[in-house]
């Protein structure tokens, strides 16, 4: 009988990695976030990958185990989630795509204006949400989490234990990802890490989209097969 929650711990393990860290990516996101943090000290960055990794690991537990009683209680369904956490996205992405080349004297600028505490301004909006875990990891963490729901208590805890050390191991690997970033794009050079940062904001962009005609698709599905009044 102990073997079986020590299975379900395993496999819900497992089914939370494979589903929300494909979604989340942190290598794909790590040079938006070398972007947005152009000037910031090195120490900065390492304190703002700290708290974006935690920041994302409580918003995406708490999306697992009571997101879909949150959006119970305001009426919020996922498709509207979507089209707004998308909206947001595309908008961030083309932000990031019209930017203009950060010069030296700028760098400096910009060193000094980076301050801890614009750091913690920002570790969440727009650094965590909406770019480091958008509507779509939250949507896939609430879904997870109601798969993971069992008649039997002991599970249930067992498989919410491995969802939660999943989401726990994907904030590592954000970390690393954020904290070294400049380090793992440092083989591109100047030109190629450029180049890098428009391709992943236009992935970012193109994500966004997706999300929100993801999101108009099932509303207007619910439209076509509404009953008639």
């Amino acid at each position: 009988m102990m073997d079986a929650p020590l299975l379900a711990f395993g496999k819900s393990f497992l089914f939370a990695l494979a589903t929300i860290l494909p979604i989340i990516n942190p290598a794909a996101t790590a040079p938006i976030f070398l972007s947005l943090t152009e000037g910031a000290p090195e120490a900065t960055r390492a304190l703002l990958a700290r708290r974006i990794a935690r920041n994302m690991f409580a918003l995406m537990t708490g999306a697992m185990l009571v997101g879909s009683f949150v959006l119970d209680f305001f009426g919020i369904s996922l498709p509207i989630v979507r089209v707004g956490g998308g909206l947001i996205v595309a908008a961030q992405a083309w932000r990031l795509l019209g930017s203009s080349h950060v010069s030296d004297d700028s760098r400096n600028e910009l060193a000094s204006s980076f301050t801890p505490d614009m750091a913690h301004r920002q570790a969440f909006y727009p650094l965590t949400f909406p770019l480091s875990c958008g509507p779509g990891s939250i949507a896939a963490a609430i879904t997870v989490g109601v798969s993971l729901h069992d008649p039997r208590v002991a599970l249930t805890l067992a498989r919410l234990g491995g969802g939660v050390l999943a989401i726990a191991v994907i904030g590592i690997l954000m970390f690393v990802a954020f904290r070294y970033a400049r380090v793992l794009l440092r083989p591109l050079g100047e030109a190629g890490t450029l180049v890098f940062l428009r391709l992943s904001a236009f992935i970012l962009l193109c994500l966004g989209v997706q999300i929100v005609w993801e999101g108009l698709r099932e509303l207007l599905r619910e439209v076509w097969v509404a009953p008639p009044l």
